[in-house]
């Protein structure tokens, strides 16, 4: 099938359900404007649908004779972004966080493009079932951005009703370019924490901080000693990160608050680092706020929480070896491991299942190739949860059918 046919599979070509799917993002459990046109889909193309799993989520499945059961996966949530790209169909909407507050919403991580590539795969898949036979689950899934969905539909009794797949296939889109899919065997997407942290001191007038115990000094001194954890507690053989991405304390330059708040994330590979990053966290927190004569001990919060994500070696040269007959070898890259977060690993492991999840380029070949030439690929070539972030139509579209078609092809019989 050529890449014009496999972008219009279906009554709506691809390309207008992305654009439509790009311009009306939803935030995480929101989803359901998104998976009622995913479950639509699939319900045309003579899929068995079951809506509404772990909240929001869609399972479609299609058996067709004996023979292996195949999960293909698409996260479907969007981000509290407001979009910059200047797109004819960048989105305009807005939401309400899970805090109460309105907030702009856009697809910044791409996973438009990753339902596109489903349907899209779906659809063909069935049409072509003659030429295959075995199990095939579609399966459309809410707040990846939340690290809570994966687990979500597993707790809602996903492979009770579906039954367990033999493998768990899956992609996302990267700045990298159009064209090109890669995969990484073993750690492939890093292990993620999201920590709230609150010191507690004692408020009053800016004029007399003597009569104080100053949290925002006390949160100041936190996150300069918190940036000592990966460059002195962490091996050098080994990888971690550790970003603290926000600081809220007070409402006036002449008052000293009550608390402060910090947002931290934390990234690693394997669970001895990540226990010795989430140790030296709590123990700098608690320190400092006690060097501070803090009123009472800090609280931490987890937020959310990712498990490491682990390629099967030998799905991935499997799927690898049958992307290189299909795209060609210069086509499949190595990327190496990934400092971003996913769930598609809860699925796996809850299934007993290998797991193979791939990077599909989205960037414009030309633009990265100038940016990659004058060294600036990093900060010329939007990556995602920009607020730049857009992937190119195509070839971003018909590459990201043809993998999933060729990998799911590749393990049913």
């Amino acid at each position: 099938m050529s890449s014009e046919q496999d972008a219009t599979v279906g009554a709506t070509t691809l390309e207008e359900l992305y654009r439509d799917l790009h311009a009306h993002p939803e935030l995480s459990f929101r989803e359901s404007r998104t998976a009622g046109i995913a479950a639509d889909r699939a319900e045309a193309a003579g899929f068995e649908v079951i809506r509404g799993v772990g909240r929001t989520g869609v399972v479609a499945v299609l058996r067709n004779g004996e023979g292996p059961t195949v999960l293909l996966r698409a996260d479907m949530d969007a981000l509290p972004v407001r979009e910059d790209t200047g797109l004819p169909y960048a989105s305009q909407v807005t939401g309400t966080d899970e805090n109460g507050h309105e907030v702009p919403v856009m697809h910044a991580c791409g996973h438009d493009v990753h339902v596109t590539c489903l349907i899209g795969a779906a659809e063909r898949l069935a049409a072509d079932r003659a030429e295959w036979s075995g199990t095939l689950i579609a399966l459309f899934q809410p707040a990846e951005e939340i690290g809570g969905g994966a687990r979500a539909m597993v707790d809602d009794g996903l492979f009770e009703r579906v039954g367990k797949p033999d493998v768990v296939l899956g992609q996302h889109v990267a700045p990298m370019p159009a064209g090109w899919v890669g995969a990484h065997p073993g750690p492939a997407f890093a292990a993620a924490d999201a920590l709230r942290v609150r010191m507690f001191g004692r408020g009053g007038h800016g004029s007399r901080p003597e009569t104080t115990i100053d949290p925002v000094v006390m949160a100041a001194a936190t996150v300069l000693r918190l940036q000592t954890v990966v460059a002195r507690e962490v091996a050098g053989a080994d990888t971690a990160v550790l970003t603290v991405g926000s600081l809220r304390a007070g409402t006036k330059e002449n008052v000293i608050p009550d608390d402060a708040e910090l947002g931290l994330s934390i990234r690693s590979y394997t669970a001895p680092v990540r226990e010795r990053v989430l140790e030296a966290v709590r123990r700098i927190v608690h320190a400092e706020a006690a060097a501070s004569g803090a009123v009472k001990d800090p609280e931490i919060t987890v937020v959310d929480s990712f498990p490491v994500l682990v390629n099967d070696p030998e799905t991935t040269d499997r799927t690898m070896n049958a992307f290189r007959t299909e795209f060609g070898d210069a086509q499949v890259v190595a990327p190496g491991p990934v400092s971003g977060s996913e769930d598609v690993g809860v699925l796996a492991t809850a299934a007993g299942a290998p797991l193979c999840y791939w990077l599909l380029g989205g960037a414009d070949p030309a633009a990265f190739a100038a940016a990659a030439n004058g060294g600036t690929a990093d900060s010329e070539v939007p990556s995602n949860h920009s607020p730049k972030f857009a992937p190119v139509i195509e070839p971003t579209l018909s590459t990201g059918v043809r993998a999933l078609v060729t990998a799911a092809r590749t393990w049913l019989a």
